[in-house]
């Protein structure tokens, strides 16, 4: 879902820069110190996942994770996941530098959202916080294939069929990501709930 140089409008790509770097900073002050730790954990599976990509005729699909660095990270999610692309940049030429701000608003919004929802929809017990985290890990890709799409219609009508195929190749990932953050968040639950922001006394835990 990386953006290369030269498909956006230079004032698209210039606009986008300048909001991702605005979002960069409130997520760089909104992250505590004993949070780093987590962040870098988290923005190296961002990393790792992202990397291999599966190619769908101009375009290509891979995991995403958004929505599920959204649920981990909250407010820092979006330093966590700039981070990460500007190293898939910098060292395996993926999205680009002049596409690097489009790149971080189409996976870094939809990370900020997948956080919000979480925190107010995951409730107190196991099994709803299980499918709560799968259908918002699910939407984060959702959210970002829209705004991928719509960044790529920025750039004219030639670009309209692939913004269409770019969203309809990412169903299968929708579901993957939605399994991948439910299974994730139903062992986080168990194992260690404060990555959550849950209260273990206030976990009811389903046997």
């Amino acid at each position: 879902m990386h953006i290369s140089d030269g498909v956006l409008p230079v004032s698209v790509a210039l606009g986008s820069g300048a909001a991702s770097l605005a979002l960069a900073a409130w997520s760089a002050r909104r992250t505590p110190s004993e949070d780093l730790p987590k962040l870098a954990v988290v923005a190296a599976s961002f990393f790792v996942a992202s990397l291999v990509h599966v190619p769908l005729g101009p375009t290509s699909v891979h995991l995403l994770i958004p929505g599920l660095v959204g649920i981990l990270l909250g407010s820092a999610s979006f330093l966590a996941i700039a981070l990460g692309l500007v190293l898939q940049s910098l060292l395996f030429q993926y999205g680009g530098l002049t596409a690097l701000g489009a790149n971080a608003l189409l996976m870094g919004i939809p990370a900020l959202i997948c956080g919000w929802l979480f925190q107010r929809l995951k409730g107190h017990n196991r099994k709803r916080q299980m499918i709560v985290g799968g259908i918002i890990g699910g939407l984060g890709t959702v959210f970002a294939a829209m705004l991928l799409a719509v960044l790529l219609a920025s750039g004219g009508e030639d670009f309209f069929g692939v913004a269409r195929l770019a969203v309809l190749a990412h169903v299968p990932v929708v579901a993957i990501e939605a399994l991948v953050s439910a299974f994730t968040i139903g062992f986080l639950c168990k194992v260690k709930p404060e990555l959550l922001h849950l209260a273990q006394t206030g976990l009811k835990r389903e046997h």
